[in-house]
């Protein structure tokens, strides 16, 4: 019978992250060449865009596979879905590596890098639920912020993992790195994937989420989701997340081109800069996290949203002046506001929801907001740019977004140790539910 120690539940949660969003990032921090390779033309700014609408495409089938797996993991379990979801991102992004382009065979190149995104889109929809709710679900119940936290750092690590790689392909020279190099990210991919699910494949399921299946058994996942309370808990999550959503794609997915194309810095620089910034959000999450834990839900993600509202401007001012020092200390102006709300926000939205249809809930929620507000945000900051004509343009979005969510976050329940057995909305005191020990 399989038994997970604290330190494989960690690991096994962690990898399965590293391995989701490092697929992710290659995508990202490829899109100049793969504009190159399946968008060919003579305006360049079209095929930027038209490369990151294929990276928004995956955002619009997490709703999908967030649906699918998520109910599937209140039906089957965490961990079968788990594996599963590692599996399909892992062959999604290694059949990128291997795709002809379009001067090999025209049209179809772009429409296979869209099936291969879709790919990606619903294995990573269905992995955020599933894992999210499997740490929740076997972490103690006052340290649920912390442990998913440490997870979150593996989330994001991959983006400087995947500039590093690049930095260190590009010395091959621009010509060799044009012609193959680039395929070689994309087919590591593949590989992440087999650790993982070694890692995945003898853990157990949460004690929590054993207990909760046997009593509601009979009872539909998707149905039980959509009543009131189920309603209630997945507009709590819309009203917190796109903070977060815009923030980290913005950063994540846009700053890398940004800095290249607009502020004119080297690629080298701008690799290195970004790198550094997601390395402090990194870091900052599972402090995000350990805070809320301590101080509550609410609080941190009043701060986190507040910081992000006040620094976006400033940030993107430093990061469009062409200079390393510029791009490095804005990028970490927007880490520090995005891994102080993340932190508490990724914990808090699980926890709306009750254990029988956690993964189902949380999915449809999180992930329609991640694809109207995340997946979107590279399209709309690189829109606004040329539209409005200031490489500012970006911060406006950002500062909007951050201050919406500041004001709704006072309207949604606390959460820190809320009984995962009941969902917070059925409490009958919302603002301050039914807990089992006030955590810390």
């Amino acid at each position: 019978m399989a038994k997970s120690t604290p330190w494989r539940t960690l690991a096994a949660g962690s990898i399965g992250n590293f391995g989701e969003i490092y697929d992710f990032a290659v995508f990202g921090f490829s899109v100049p060449i793969l504009a190159v390779h399946f968008f060919p033309g003579s305006d360049r700014a079209a095929a930027i865009l038209s490369t990151f609408a294929v990276y928004a495409v995956a955002f619009l089938a997490r709703p999908l596979g967030g649906l699918m797996f998520g109910m599937l993991a209140d039906r089957i379990g965490r961990v079968r879905v788990m594996a599963m979801t590692v599996w399909l991102m892992a062959l999604g992004t290694a059949a990128m590596g291997l795709l002809p382009t379009y001067a090999e065979i025209g049209l179809a190149a772009p429409i296979l890098l869209v099936a291969c995104r879709v790919a990606q889109g619903l294995a990573l929809g269905g992995e955020t639920s599933g894992t999210t709710s499997y740490i929740i679900e076997a972490a103690p119940d006052d340290r649920r912020g912390e442990w998913l936290g440490f997870t979150l750092i593996f989330s994001h690590l991959p983006n400087a993992v995947v500039a590093g790689l690049l930095i260190a392909l590009q010395t091959a020279g621009p010509t060799a790195y044009a012609a193959w190099l680039w395929r070689v990210p994309f087919l590591l991919g593949g590989l992440i994937g087999v650790v993982g699910f070694w890692l995945r494949r003898s853990i157990a399921e949460p004690e929590e989420f054993m207990q909760a299946s046997r009593k509601s058994k009979a009872d539909n996942p998707l149905r039980a989701a959509l009543r009131l309370s189920g309603l209630k808990a997945m507009l709590n999550v819309i009203m917190i997340q796109p903070v977060y959503s815009v923030g980290a794609y913005l950063l994540l997915g846009f700053m890398y081109t940004f800095l290249v194309r607009v502020a004119r810095l080297e690629p080298m620089s701008a690799l290195v800069s970004n790198a550094i910034a997601v390395v402090v959000l990194s870091v900052l999450l599972p402090l995000g996290g350990l805070l809320s834990d301590r101080f509550g839900r609410k609080r941190v993600l009043t701060v986190g949203a507040a910081w992000l509202a006040l620094a976006a401007y400033p940030a993107m001012h430093l990061a469009a002046s062409g200079t390393l020092a510029g791009a490095m200390i804005g990028q970490v102006l927007l880490a520090i506001g995005l891994g102080i709300n993340g932190g508490a926000s990724f914990v808090a939205a699980p926890e709306f929801f009750p254990t029988s249809f956690r993964a189902t809930g949380h999915a449809i929620s999180y992930q329609i907001s991640v694809a109207l507000f995340g997946g979107t945000s590279p399209f709309i900051a690189t829109y606004l740019t040329q539209t409005i004509g200031t490489p500012l343009a970006p911060a406006f979005y950002v500062a909007a977004i951050a201050f919406a969510c500041l004001i709704a976050t006072q309207f949604i329940p606390e959460t820190r140790g809320v009984r995962l057995r009941t969902s917070v909305e059925d409490s009958p005191n919302r603002t301050g539910p039914a807990v089992l020990h006030d955590a810390r």
